[in-house]
C-alpha cells in the first residue's frame, strides 16, 4: 500500500483563514495552526465589515494576527461629528492563539485564544476550542466569551468567579489595554463546525455553528440580526499561495475573501548575479607567503568572497586574514569562498589553516578557521558536510604574534541611491497616508572605526495634503508632531551622524556618536556592550543628550532637549531561539519605565518581533492606546535582489503614535554590529548553504 509523503499530507490538509484572519472556519476559530513561519495576508468582505489582516506563526504553538476592520455602517467620528469626514470607522485589533495540547491519536488538539486583545475591545472575545481530524473531515468545538459568545446560550462555566456584566467592565476604556478583568466574563456560547477536504485538492468546504446572534453589533442598534446560526463556505486554491473564499453567513449575508500565503522560513532564490565561487585550480606545490601576490588575493577576496581585507598575515602554518564581510549576510558563504581563494593561491603543503578575523566597523568580533585539507577532501567527496563543518572552528579572536605580509588601503568613500517609503496608517484623515522618496546616502570613513554617514530624502509622490490632524498630548510632543515633520518640506536631511567604535576588552565594545541622529532629534550619545563570545546573554548601556530638530529636517532645532538612555539585557533563549530584550531607563518625553521586546529569527535571517513599553505615564496621560506597543518584521534584502547583500530592512507597526514610551531611533546598535559572536547564526547559514548546493 502506498504511503503519502509527509509534505503531501501537509499540503492536502493545509490550514485556511477565517473572516477575521487566523486559522479557522468562517466566523469562528479552530485549534489548528499554520506551519511554523507561515505569513498570510487576508482580505474579506461580509457586510457591513471589510477586514484586512496579517497572520504570523512565529513558533509552532503561537499565532498572532493584526487586523483592521472598516465598519462601513459607521463614520470615523460618528454621525454627529465632522471628525474624519465621511471615512468609514476603522477598528484596529490584535489577536493571539496558543496551543495548549497537540493532537494525538485519541485526543483532540486544544487551543486558547484572545480576539482584539489589545485594541478597542469592540470585537473582543476569548475562547477555548478543540479540533480532531478524521481523514478528510476536521471537526472543531469550542466555547466563546464576548463577541464570539453573544448568543449567550450557555451559562458562564466560571460561575461566580467572573463578572456577569462584561459590557460594564469595558465602558470608558481608552483602548489598547489588556483588559484582564473582562476576560472570560459575561455569558458564553458554543461554536464549532467541520471542514471537509474534497477529493479535488483545490476545493475545501466549511460548515459552521456560529456563537454570535449579531443583536449587539458595536455602534449600530439597527444591525440586521442573524436569520440562522449556520454558516456555509468554500475555499478554492487558485495557486500555491492564493486562496479565494466564498460563503453565506448569518442566513442572510454573502461573504467573499482572498488569502495570500508564504512562509518566512523559505530559502531565498539563488543569486544569479553573484560571481561563481572561484573554481578549484590544479594546486601548485606549496609556496611561501613572500612568493604570493597578496594585492591580487586581497582583490579576489573582496570581489568573490565579499571580504574587505585590512591585512593578511601568517603565523606558523596558518594564514590569517583580517577584515570585514561586506557582501554575504551568510558568513559561512563568505568563509568557504575565501578559503577556496587562499587554497588556489597557496597550494598544498605550505599552510594547514586559513583564518578569517571578522572586524566590522573596526571591532574584532569573531574568527573562523577552516582546515585546508578538510576543504579539499570535501571537494573530492572524501568527507561529507558534517565532516566539513567539524573542520571549521569558530573562536573568540585572540592576540597573537604574526608576520603581516600585506596591508590593504581603506576604501574611504561610498554612496548610493535608493527608494524610500513612509506611511501613516489608520488615522481620521485617511486609512493610508503615504510618501515615496528618492534617497541619497553617502558615507566617508576617516579610519576603520570612525565614519560619518548621512541620508538625504527628496519627495517623489505623496498624499500628505489629506494629513490635517494635529497631534495633541499632555506630555512633551516628542512624536506627536509627526504631521509637521512629514508635511513641512519636500527635501529632508533625515540623518547625518559621526560614529566612533572601539573594542575595550575581549568581550567589551563601545560606541560614541553625534549629529542629526534621526528625523526628529539630534545630539550626542554613547553605548557600551558586554557580550561574551558564543554566549546566550549580553548587557548594554546607552546614554544620550538630544535636542528636537526643526520640522523642515534641516540643521535647525526647536527648544526642547532632554537626556535619554537605557540599560538593556539580551537573552537568546533555547525556546525556538526567541530573543528577549529587556530595557529600563528614561524615554524622550522624560518618562521612566521599561520595554520588553520578543523576537524570533529564522535561519534565513527573517525576524518577527513585538514590543511593549510601560512607563510612569498613566493611560489617561498617554491617550489613545494606553501604552506604547507594536510589531515588526526585519527582512534581509537578499529576499528581493539577484545579488547578495548583508543589508536588511525593518517594517514596524504601532497602533498609534504617542509621546509616552518614545525611544530615540539610533542608527547603529552594538548588539547588531557584533552579531557574528553568535555561532548559531554561522550554523544556520552553513546549513542553508549546504541545502542549496
Amino acid at each position: 500500500m502506498a504511503v503519502a509523503a509527509p509534505q503531501a499530507v501537509a499540503d492536502r490538509y493545509r490550514t485556511t483563514q477565517t473572516d477575521y484572519g487566523g486559522v479557522g472556519l468562517l466566523q469562528t476559530p479552530t485549534a489548528r495552526f499554520a506551519e511554523e513561519g507561515a505569513f498570510r495576508f487576508n482580505a474579506t468582505r461580509v457586510s457591513p465589515y471589510s477586514r484586512y489582516s496579517i497572520s504570523v506563526t512565529p513558533v509552532p504553538w503561537l499565532e498572532g494576527t493584526l487586523r483592521y476592520t472598516a465598519m462601513t455602517n459607521l463614520t470615523y467620528g460618528g454621525e454627529d461629528s465632522d471628525f474624519g469626514g465621511d471615512q468609514s470607522n476603522k477598528d484596529k485589533a490584535v489577536d493571539a492563539k496558543l496551543r495548549l495540547y497537540q493532537e494525538s491519536r485519541w485526543l483532540p488538539q486544544i487551543a486558547l485564544g484572545f480576539v482584539d486583545v489589545g485594541g478597542t475591545g469592540l470585537f473582543s472575545s476569548e475562547y477555548l476550542v478543540a479540533s480532531k481530524r478524521f481523514h478528510d473531515l476536521d471537526f472543531s468545538l469550542g466555547i466563546g466569551w464576548g463577541y464570539l459568545g453573544n448568543r449567550a446560550d450557555l451559562s458562564n462555566p466560571f460561575g461566580g468567579l467572573r463578572d456577569e456584566d462584561r459590557a460594564g467592565r469595558e465602558a470608558g476604556d481608552r483602548g489598547g489595554n489588556f483588559n484582564t478583568s473582562t476576560y472570560f466574563s459575561g455569558p458564553a456560547a458554543i461554536f464549532g463546525g467541520v471542514e471537509y477536504q474534497t477529493p479535488w485538492d483545490r476545493l475545501r468546504l466549511k460548515l459552521e455553528l456560529d456563537g454570535n446572534d449579531y443583536r449587539s453589533e458595536p455602534g449600530d442598534p439597527d444591525f440586521e440580526a442573524a436569520d440562522s446560526r449556520i454558516n456555509l463556505g468554500a475555499v478554492f486554491r487558485v495557486s500555491n499561495g492564493v486562496d479565494i473564499t466564498a460563503g453565506w453567513e448569518r442566513g442572510n449575508t454573502a461573504m467573499i475573501g482572498i488569502t495570500f500565503s508564504t512562509n518566512l522560513t523559505n530559502p531565498f532564490p539563488r543569486k544569479f548575479l553573484d560571481p561563481e565561487p572561484e573554481a578549484r585550480r590544479a594546486l601548485p606545490p606549496g609556496v611561501s607567503g613572500e612568493q604570493v601576490d597578496w594585492a591580487d588575493v586581497s582583490s579576489r577576496l573582496k570581489d568573490n568572497a565579499g571580504f574587505a581585507v585590512e591585512d593578511i598575515a601568517v603565523r606558523d602554518r596558518e594564514v590569517i586574514v583580517t577584515g570585514e564581510q561586506t557582501t554575504y549576510r551568510n558568513e559561512a558563504e563568505g568563509v568557504t569562498r575565501a578559503a577556496r581563494i587562499l587554497d588556489n593561491s597557496l597550494g598544498e603543503g605550505s599552510y594547514d589553516w586559513y583564518t578569517l578575523v571578522n572586524k566590522p566597523r573596526g571591532m574584532t568580533v569573531s574568527e573562523t578557521s577552516i582546515r585546508a585539507q578538510t576543504l579539499r577532501d570535501y571537494e573530492d567527496n572524501r568527507v561529507d558536510q558534517q565532516d566539513l563543518r567539524r573542520g571549521i572552528v569558530n573562536a573568540t579572536p585572540s592576540v597573537v604574534n604574526k608576520d603581516v605580509l600585506h596591508a590593504a588601503e581603506l576604501n574611504k568613500f561610498d554612496w548610493g541611491l535608493n527608494l524610500g517609503y513612509k506611511q501613516n496608517m489608520g488615522g481620521p484623515d485617511g486609512f493610508i497616508l503615504y510618501q515615496f522618496l528618492a534617497r541619497v546616502n553617502a558615507e566617508y570613513r576617516f579610519t576603520r572605526n570612525s565614519w560619518i554617514r548621512g541620508n538625504l530624502g527628496v519627495n517623489l509622490l505623496n498624499n500628505w495634503d489629506k494629513f490635517e490632524l494635529e497631534g495633541e498630548s499632555q506630555l512633551p510632543q516628542v512624536r506627536t508632531h509627526i504631521r509637521e515633520y512629514l508635511t513641512t518640506s519636500d527635501v529632508m536631511l533625515e540623518n547625518l551622524q559621526y560614529t566612533w567604535t572601539r573594542q575595550l576588552d575581549r568581550d567589551v565594545y563601545a560606541m560614541a556618536y553625534g549629529g542629526l541622529l534621526e528625523n526628529m532629534f539630534g545630539g550626542v550619545g554613547g553605548e557600551v556592550l558586554y557580550r561574551p563570545f558564543d554566549s546566550s546573554w549580553a548587557i548594554g548601556v546607552d546614554a544620550n543628550w538630544v535636542k528636537q530638530r526643526g520640522f523642515r529636517q534641516d540643521f535647525s532645532f526647536r527648544d526642547y532637549s532632554t537626556w535619554t538612555g537605557h540599560v538593556t539585557t539580551y537573552n537568546q533563549t533555547p525556546f525556538w531561539d526567541v530573543l528577549v530584550r529587556a530595557s529600563a531607563g528614561r524615554y524622550l518625553a522624560g518618562d521612566y519605565g521599561g520595554t520588553l521586546d520578543l523576537s524570533r529569527r529564522f535561519a534565513n535571517g527573517v525576524t518577527v518581533g513585538a514590543w511593549a513599553t510601560r512607563t510612569d505615564v498613566s493611560a489617561e496621560e498617554f491617550g489613545e492606546g494606553s501604552f506604547d506597543k507594536g510589531i515588526y518584521f526585519t527582512i534581509p534584502f537578499d529576499a528581493f535582489f539577484a545579488r547578495s547583500t548583508n543589508s536588511a530592512g525593518t517594517i514596524a507597526w504601532a497602533p498609534v503614535t504617542r509621546d509616552g514610551g518614545a525611544r530615540l531611533v539610533r542608527q547603529y546598535q552594538l548588539y547588531d554590529l557584533t552579531q557574528a559572536r553568535d555561532i548559531k547564526r554561522f550554523n544556520d547559514g552553513f546549513g542553508m548553504m549546504m541545502e542549496q548546493q
